[in-house]
C-alpha cells in the first residue's frame, strides 16, 4: 500500500454502490486523481460534504488496483459556498471545472498550471468580485495557452504579420490578414480583439470596462475556439448565464 498526500480541486463525482462515491480530483503534485471516498453518502458521514464540486481539499490517498481510495480530506478552501448559490456563478465554474477535466486527458499527467490556473478562477468566482463571464473567458483562454491552443490576437495566425488584423478564423488558429482570410471567417470589432487580448494578459481594467455587445462577442469566439481544438462540445457551456453588467 502506497500512501500520499496532496491539494487538489474536486471537478467531479459519481455515486459508486449504496453509500461510497468515485471522487475525480485535480492535484497539485499528481494531476488529475479518481479515487474512491466510502461512506460518504452516509448521513453520519463527517467528511462527505468537503468532497463536493468546487472545493479546494487536502486529501490523503494510498494507491489501488484500478481506482485510489481516499483516506483523509480536510478543508483548505470551501469555494462551495459562494458559488453554488448563484446560477450564472455556478454555471460558469461548471464550465471551467469541465474544461480542466478535458484538457487533463490522462490520470497522473503533470498539471502544475493548470491546477494553479483553476484555483486562481474558482477563487475568482467565489469572491464574486468579477463578471463570472469574464472569468470564464479569461480562464479558457489561458488554458488553451497552456495546451498550445491560444488562439492568435495581435499577429495573422498563419503568415504571422503585426495586426491589427480585421477577420477571425476558427480553423485557422485565430486573427488573419487579408490575404490569408479563409471563407467564413468572422470579423469581430476591434474592442472584441482588444477584449481577448486583456483577458488573455490579466488587464482588468479594460475587461471591466467593455460593454456587453463585446462581451458576447468575445465569449462566443472563445468558445468556438475551445471545442474546435477539444473536437467536442462542452456540456455546461450552453448552460452558462451571460448577465449584462451593471
Amino acid at each position: 500500500m502506497s500512501l500520499y498526500r496532496d491539494t487538489a480541486v474536486v471537478l467531479r463525482v459519481q455515486k459508486l454502490g449504496e453509500a461510497d462515491r468515485i471522487v475525480t480530483l485535480l492535484t497539485r503534485k499528481h494531476g488529475k486523481v479518481r479515487a474512491v471516498a466510502k461512506g460518504v453518502r452516509r448521513t453520519r458521514s463527517r467528511w462527505g460534504a468537503r468532497l463536493e464540486p468546487f472545493n479546494h481539499v487536502d486529501v490523503q490517498c494510498y494507491t489501488g488496483r484500478s481506482l485510489d481510495v481516499i483516506t483523509q480530506a480536510q478543508t483548505v478552501d470551501a469555494f462551495g459556498a459562494g458559488i453554488v448559490g448563484d446560477y450564472p456563478r455556478y454555471t460558469a465554474g461548471c464550465a471551467i471545472l469541465e474544461t480542466a477535466d478535458r484538457l487533463v486527458a490522462e490520470e497522473g499527467e503533470p498539471t502544475m498550471r493548470v491546477y494553479l490556473l483553476l484555483v486562481g478562477a474558482i477563487r475568482a468566482m467565489a469572491g464574486r468580485e468579477r463578471d463570472p463571464s469574464l472569468v470564464l473567458d479569461a480562464f479558457l483562454l489561458r488554458a488553451m495557452s497552456h495546451a498550445g491552443w491560444a488562439p492568435a490576437i495581435t499577429e495573422c495566425a498563419k503568415c504571422a504579420e503585426p495586426g491589427p488584423h480585421r477577420a477571425f478564423s476558427v480553423a485557422g488558429g485565430g486573427a488573419v490578414c487579408e490575404v490569408c482570410r479563409p471563407p467564413g471567417s468572422a470579423l469581430p470589432s476591434p474592442e472584441t480583439f482588444s477584449l481577448l487580448d486583456a483577458l488573455l494578459h490579466g488587464d482588468w481594467d479594460l475587461a471591466d470596462a467593455a460593454v456587453p455587445a463585446v462581451r458576447r462577442d468575445t465569449s462566443g469566439l472563445v468558445a468556438a475556439h475551445l471545442q474546435w481544438h477539444l473536437e467536442r462540445q462542452l456540456r455546461s457551456l450552453p448552460l452558462v448565464e451571460r448577465r449584462a453588467p451593471p
